[in-house]
């Protein structure tokens, strides 16, 4: 929604042309109201599926901006590959043995410095990272199974699975504050005894 309303100032004249002078927007403006399903809106916008998301890593993976991401990240990091692995697009844990092998071509071939973080990685703090890697892994399936993902239309499905609960949460807050003032102003609060008029 928030988002929305940005691109809804931002796309009106009228609305950008008062906000570029004042620095506010007109919450009443007609561009900022109505009940637009904003999933729906920003879908026809960006339109992006699991499936875009895994041709993108087919595309990446073993291309040249990935090579050249490789490097970046390591002379960024000094080789240091707990970063670099973190710092790469698209990379896990199973992808490790293909980046360092990059890193090492392009070592012997004296495009990168050779650095001692690297070359003199001890075969103990490789494993402790495949193992946390291998780890999370696992917590990201198992979280993937709970939530039903899998197909064509998981972020869809992820999205709208959040605003329901979001929805179930207000609706739970209102019945909490409702079971907990509501009962008193039913019953017109307390009511305290009348004074006897003196005759």
């Amino acid at each position: 929604q928030i988002l929305g309303k940005v691109y809804a100032v931002l796309s009106d004249a009228k609305q950008r042309a008062v906000y570029d002078e004042t620095g506010t927007v007109d919450e009443d403006s007609e561009v900022l109201q109505g009940d637009r399903d904003w999933l729906e809106y920003w879908q026809l916008l960006f339109k992006l599926t699991v499936k875009d998301i895994e041709d993108f890593q087919k595309s990446y993976k073993n291309s040249e901006e990935e090579l050249e991401d490789v490097k970046a990240a390591y002379l960024n990091f000094e080789g240091n590959m707990d970063r670099i692995m973190e710092s790469v697009m698209c990379a896990d844990y199973t992808d490790e043995p293909r980046i360092r092998e990059m890193i090492e071509r392009a070592i012997d071939s004296g495009e990168l410095p050779s650095y001692k973080a690297f070359v003199r990685e001890s075969k103990k703090k490789m494993m402790s990272r495949r193992r946390r890697a291998e780890k999370e892994a696992k917590e990201a399936k198992k979280i993937k199974d709970e939530l039903g993902l899998g197909g064509e239309n998981d972020l869809q499905a992820l999205i709208q699975r959040r605003s329901k609960d979001r929805e179930r949460e207000m609706d739970d807050f209102f019945a909490q504050l409702e079971a907990k003032y509501g009962n008193n102003a039913k019953k017109g609060g307390k009511k305290t005894p009348a004074k006897k008029r003196k005759t």
